[in-house]
């Protein structure tokens, strides 16, 4: 799992896993923020960590061959982003095609962006809600593999917007997951 900040995903996700909802092992959770909160929740649930960041490298290319290399080390199959806040790049999507995935806070293709949240608050829509998706080369364009809906009412702020739409991706984001592995699960050991 790839994240840079709280990591609220993340902890419902490591909890799905321990307690057999997502039958797959979290064998890393690498962060690009050495102070990020959720390198703390990694630890609390004995998972190894990772740090280093974009400023530790000439440039991005350079930080994303790092990146790639840890992944390799790990022997990682899928990378799971929970609020990692930036934007991958082409040497991890060539090595892992339809196997990078991501939440993102609006329904969409409506609202993409770092502020999908508050875009769809100061827009004023009657419903909003999260999107599990792949990677792919644009920001928040990827293939949708599902979405939840989350209505707004009238005297809304936007900080309950936003614990709404975080409860919705902590239930649904590890369903998703769970699914997602067990039909690379049944397409590996077909392949066998």
């Amino acid at each position: 799992m790839l994240a840079s900040g709280n990591g609220s995903n993340f902890e419902a996700i490591a909890q799905a896993v321990e307690t057999g909802h997502i039958e797959a092992e979290l064998a890393l959770l690498f962060s690009d923020h050495q102070d990020a909160y959720v390198l703390e929740r990694g630890k609390n649930f004995s998972i190894p960590t990772e740090t280093f960041g974009l400023k530790n490298f000439p440039n991005k290319k350079a930080y994303e061959e790092a990146l790639l290399k840890l992944l390799k080390t790990y022997e990682i199959d899928l990378v799971v982003l929970a609020g990692y806040m930036r934007i991958v790049g082409d040497g991890l999507l060539e090595a892992f095609p339809k196997k990078i995935i991501n939440v993102h806070p609006s329904l969409l293709p409506a609202f993409p962006g770092l502020h999908g949240i508050n875009d769809a608050y100061q827009a004023g829509v009657k419903e909003t809600g999260v999107t599990i998706h792949y990677i792919d080369h644009g920001v928040d364009t990827g293939p949708i593999i599902a979405q939840e809906k989350v209505t707004l009412d009238p005297r809304e702020s936007l900080e309950t917007l936003e614990l709404k739409i975080h409860q919705a991706e902590h239930e649904l984001y590890p369903k998703v997951l769970a699914k997602v592995i067990k039909d690379l699960k049944k397409a590996t050991s077909k392949k066998d």
